[in-house]
């Protein structure tokens, strides 16, 4: 109905789980008991689900019990009204007891029947709503709206896992700074974060193109609530554990922030520095959000990137730890330090070769001995 093309199929029919083994004797359970197998098709795997009325969600997550029923019956379970559609893929039909096409055509997100039951039955419930109406440009109808901001506090009960699901799904679509917005105005993000509400609009995070990582999508959002120059790498950790962040995530979004604050010093750095900096993994992530908010500076230092790449970036060191121990120098951490120095030499043309590097290591390692 939106011209989209289906990323997958979920078959509702009359059939019980029985009857689908009679017809796919391989078809795997997945939740017998909720009338939900899966069956392979030329190597493609379809839900296949029994209609169903659904008994009380004690645990805010699945009913205690479902009973087989009638498509009616089943769609009035569901959440949106745009999800709550059937097509009869022989008679090519839609079949709708829910109005979604209506709203469809009007560009809503309404919960089906009683938003108020329809979001006690599953809490998560309320950052869906939010995901589909940033993904498909659409409001969220004003009595669903409301219930959610009603029990907005009652994602403190949803398993931080699920959260996390759902706010990357929302931080990888293009439209994440309608997301992210809806989320703060619904005050959601209060419990999203464990933080305050922030009405700072997401304006770094909208600019961002419209392909761009996990991590560097968090660190355009993190700094557009913090604005105020704050400790990020505190907020940083705090939105790890909120949202399970994987290692290789939260490594991304302290590099990023951590560069990103670097580049408004970008002329008070030395060469050196300038070099590291365009040579780290994070650099290509903190410009992006540089320039969602600050074209000309963001002009400026790509600008100078690219002279530096004429005499390279990241070059080859002239000497390593083993050169530095062939030498004669004593094995002790100073010779790491040494080795920096020298290469920060290396990028500033200061040395420009195995000799110069080699004198130059001696030297400062002199020093570093003497002054103690």
């Amino acid at each position: 109905l939106l011209s989209g093309s289906p990323v997958e199929y979920d078959i509702a029919t009359n059939a019980t789980p029985e009857d689908i083994k009679k017809v796919f004797p391989k078809a795997r359970s997945v939740g017998e008991a909720f009338g939900v197998m899966l069956v392979r098709r030329n190597d493609v795997i379809y839900d296949v689900a029994t209609f169903r009325s659904d008994g009380p969600y004690s645990d805010h997550r699945h009913p205690d019990s479902v009973q087989f029923s009638d498509a009616k019956h089943d769609a009035q379970r569901r959440d949106f009204t745009i999800n709550g559609m059937f097509e009869d893929p022989i008679q090519e039909m839609i079949i709708d007891y829910v109005d979604g096409q209506a709203d469809i055509e009007a560009r809503l997100i309404r919960a089906i029947g009683d938003p108020q039951a329809r979001i006690e039955e599953d809490h998560l419930r309320m950052l869906r709503a939010v995901r589909f109406a940033a993904r498909f440009s659409f409001a969220i109808e004003s009595d669903t709206a409301e219930a959610i901001r009603e029990k907005s506090h009652q994602l403190i009960g949803v398993s931080k896992e699920r959260i996390g699901e759902e706010i990357k799904k929302m931080l990888l679509d293009e439209h994440r700074g309608v997301a992210a917005w809806k989320l703060q105005y619904l005050g959601l993000d209060r419990f999203i974060f464990d933080e305050p509400s922030c009405m700072n609009a997401p304006t770094r995070l909208g600019k961002l193109f419209n392909v761009v990582s996990y991590a560097t999508a968090l660190a355009a959002w993190l700094i557009d609530r913090n604005s105020n120059q704050c400790d990020v790498q505190f907020i940083a950790s705090k939105w790890r554990d909120q949202l399970l962040l994987s290692n290789k995530v939260f490594e991304e979004l302290k590099q990023t922030l951590s560069i990103h604050k670097k580049l408004f010093n970008w002329d008070q750095l030395g060469t050196a520095a300038q070099k590291r900096i365009a040579a780290s993994p994070a650099c290509d992530a903190a410009m992006t959000i540089l320039q969602a908010e600050d074209s000309s500076l963001f002009v400026h230092i790509r600008k100078a990137i690219i002279e530096h790449e004429k005499t390279g970036i990241a070059p080859e060191r002239f000497i390593n730890g083993n050169d530095l121990l062939d030498a004669g120098l004593r094995a002790s951490p100073k010779l790491g330090v040494v080795l920096e120095a020298v290469y920060d030499a290396q990028l500033e043309g200061a040395v420009l070769g195995r000799d110069d590097a080699l004198h130059l290591a001696k030297t400062i390692y002199s020093k570093i001995t003497d002054s103690k």
